[in-house]
C-alpha cells in the first residue's frame, strides 16, 4: 500500500483513539496540520538522498514537529521528530529521533511539555519506572521538586514522567 494522507490519518486516529486524556487529545488535534509531503536529506547515505517526510504537526514555539516517513529510519520507526527551520531543517535528523508509534515521538517532544501532566517518580529499584509521588502539575513545577527532592535526599532517585501514556515495550 502506498503511503497516502488518508492512510497516515487513520494511523494518527487509531494511535489517539487510545488516550483517554482529553487535554492531550485536545493539544495534538491543536497542532496537526493536513499531511504534506516534504523531501528530507538522509544524512546515512554515502551519496545526497533525499526521502518523502509527510509532515503531521507542527509547534512552533519549539520549532520542530512530527513526520511519517517509510524510508530512512522507517518502516521500523516512522514517525519522526524533525525542526521546521534553520540550520538542520531539511534533514531527517538522527535515529533517536525516530520512533516506532506517532505517541511516542510526541511524548517525547517539546511541544507536550506544555501541558500540566508531570509528576515527580521515585524509584528505589532499577529498571523500574517507580512511583508517583506528587499530583499532576506543568513541567517547570514538577522539575523544580525534583530536583529539590534530588538535593534533600540525595540517596533516592526522582525523575519528571508522566502516567497519561504508557505504552508497553
Amino acid at each position: 500500500m502506498s503511503v497516502t494522507a488518508t492512510s497516515i490519518n487513520t494511523r494518527l486516529e487509531a494511535e489517539l483513539a487510545t488516550i483517554g486524556d482529553h487535554r492531550v487529545v485536545g493539544h495534538v488535534r491543536s497542532l496537526l496540520v493536513p499531511p504534506s509531503v516534504e523531501m528530507r536529506a538522509w544524512d546515512y547515505a554515502a551519496t545526497a538522498t533525499d526521502y518523502p517526510c509527510w509532515m503531521v504537526l507542527v509547534h512552533p514555539a519549539s520549532n520542530t514537529g512530527i513526520a511519517y516517513s517509510e524510508f530512512g529510519f522507517g518502516p521500523r520507526t516512522p514517525w519522526g521528530l524533525l525542526f521546521l527551520e534553520g540550520t538542520e531543517h531539511m534533514s531527517m535528523g538522527m535515529d533517536s529521533g525516530w520512533f516506532s508509534h506517532f505517541l511516542d515521538a510526541y511524548f517525547d517532544s517539546k511541544a507536550v511539555t506544555e501541558l500540566p501532566i508531570w509528576r515527580v517518580f521515585q524509584n528505589e529499584g532499577q529498571g523500574s519506572r517507580g512511583n508517583p509521588i506528587t499530583q499532576q502539575g506543568t513541567w517547570d513545577a514538577t522539575w523544580a521538586e525534583v530536583m529539590r527532592l534530588r538535593i534533600e535526599q540525595p540517596s533516592s532517585r526522582f525523575d519528571c514522567s508522566q502516567d497519561v501514556y504508557v505504552r508497553d515495550a
